[in-house]
């Protein structure tokens, strides 16, 4: 028999020490060291590795491309994935609670076993509880029988060992774990969802997946922070790493992006959530703009990418006498520095007196921007209430703010006009060229400025 220890592992970061500590070394992570049971050493291992003995070959005689995905007709899935699923592919999804992971992976599901074997495991419903789902997610009318396909099979199990007998005799072409913090390996004394479980199942479906051909879908919890829990190392183990993100109180749903062997990183898929599930939104720039209101003063519209795909959205600033010492800056979908640096390029580049204005700015429909190109918008948002002057309501606004008031040119730039040329918007205001090599399409009027000020001149309707 093995002998055993007991170690304090932070749940965070993974790592270990001999004694209980309130604070983590590594992360800094306040009261996340756990007591693990661990064995010291065994003489007998279990064989690891991919199963078979592996051989060099020449990289002409490998087969394999983009021809080899298994189609999925949830467009918006398969645009974040690469075009559809790799077989042989680890696919880590993560999100609040509630936010739909579990509802987009059931839909998933069900359209995968109309061409194939698919096998859900969930560690946290039964099978009643799921049941009710996937019929309402079909559609069906009250008191008719769902139909299902006849290869999707189910189980509820979060024993390791046993989902993999159950892979072995369904042979499915896509498997879903729900959640990999809800199974583990009984040969590890630590509980489920600790740091041990997690790297050393994430790591068996891994080789399960490579192995066999088997596409693999992981459901992820996420901390308070919004990451993934769990150990670092899961990220690193898994080919594509999805973030289900959205505000709960508002029905749009992205799909993002951070990792992606298979394809674009950073690639954003738009769904509404609605009763029969979540709903993909195959324009979403038309849907952020479906409520916005012509000539109100402090809106701009921008124009951000998120992958390869331009969005257009609506910023909308605010500005208020303050009934405080320091005002306050309060951002919704930007982050706080940005606001701070644009609010300051404002104030003294500009002339506009912020200094005893509370500003407040919100991009409409939960979404959030981190790229710079949405500084022209913003600024142009926060002068457009502070001076009560609408904006031209057939404009754009593309372009970085600098500390001297000038604009930058940002990337993707005639991708964004065409995107506004085609949801009907006339002109836009962007950043003087320097390089004369891209063309800008000829669909939309394209008024290039130099300076903040002159954008804000052009963009702002003085009625007086």
């Amino acid at each position: 028999m093995a002998k055993t220890k007991t170690q304090f592992v932070c749940q965070e970061c993974g790592r270990t020490a001999v004694r209980q500590m309130g604070r983590c070394p590594g992360c800094g992570t306040w009261n996340s060291m756990v007591e693990e049971i661990v064995e010291v050493a065994s003489k007998q291992r279990a064989p690891r590795g991919l199963g078979t003995k592996s051989a060099p070959q020449r990289l002409t005689d490998i087969s394999g491309g983009a021809d080899e995905r298994l189609s999925l007709s949830i467009g918006e899935f398969a645009r974040v994935l690469g075009g559809g699923v790799v077989p042989g592919s680890i696919v880590l999804i993560g999100g609040d609670p509630g936010i739909g992971k579990s509802t987009l992976l059931l839909q998933t599901a069900v359209e995968m076993a109309r061409n194939g074997t698919v096998l859900y495991v969930s560690g946290e419903e039964s099978e009643g509880q799921i049941k009710m789902r996937a019929t309402r997610l079909t559609n069906a009318a009250e008191g008719e029988a769902a139909a299902f396909p006849d290869d999707l099979f189910l189980v509820t199990e979060t024993n390791l060992e046993i989902i993999l007998e159950h892979v072995e005799e369904t042979a499915p072409q896509l498997l879903i774990v729900d959640s990999i913090q809800t199974t583990y390996l009984s040969a590890l004394e630590s509980s489920a969802g600790s740091v041990s479980q997690v790297r050393e199942c994430s790591s068996r479906l891994r080789e399960l997946a490579k192995s066999n051909g088997i596409a693999v879908f992981l459901i992820g919890h996420v901390t308070k922070e919004g990451a993934i829990a769990g150990p670092r190392v899961l990220e690193h183990i898994v080919d594509t790493v999805l973030y289900l993100e959205g505000d709960r109180f508002q029905t749009y749903r992205l799909l993002r992006s951070v990792k992606n062997r298979f394809g674009a990183t950073s690639e954003v898929g738009v769904f509404e959530m609605q009763e029969r599930g979540m709903v993909e939104v195959t324009n979403p720039s038309e849907a952020f703009l479906a409520e916005r209101m012509i000539n109100a003063p402090g809106s701009a519209i921008a124009v951000t990418m998120e992958g390869t795909r331009p969005l257009l959205v609506e910023i909308q600033g605010l500005t208020s006498h303050t009934s405080f010492g320091n005002p306050r800056r309060t951002p919704n979908g930007i982050d706080y520095n940005r606001l701070l640096l644009i609010a300051a390029v404002l104030t003294r580049r500009m002339g506009v007196r912020l200094s005893e204005q509370d500003v407040f700015v919100n991009v409409v429909g939960g979404l959030r921007i981190a790229e710079p190109a949405a500084d022209l918008a913003v600024a142009a948002a926060i002068a457009s209430s502070m001076k009560d002057l609408p904006m031209r309501a057939d404009t754009v606004l593309i372009g970085e703010v600098g500390l001297s008031g000038e604009l930058r040119m940002v990337g993707q730039m005639p991708a964004r006009l065409r995107e506004a040329a085609k949801l009907g918007f006339k002109s836009a205001i962007v950043p003087k060229r320097l390089r004369k090599g891209e063309r800008w399409p000829d669909e939309i009027e394209v008024i290039e400025v130099r300076t903040l000020r002159k954008a804000l001149d052009q963009a702002l309707v003085d009625d007086k």
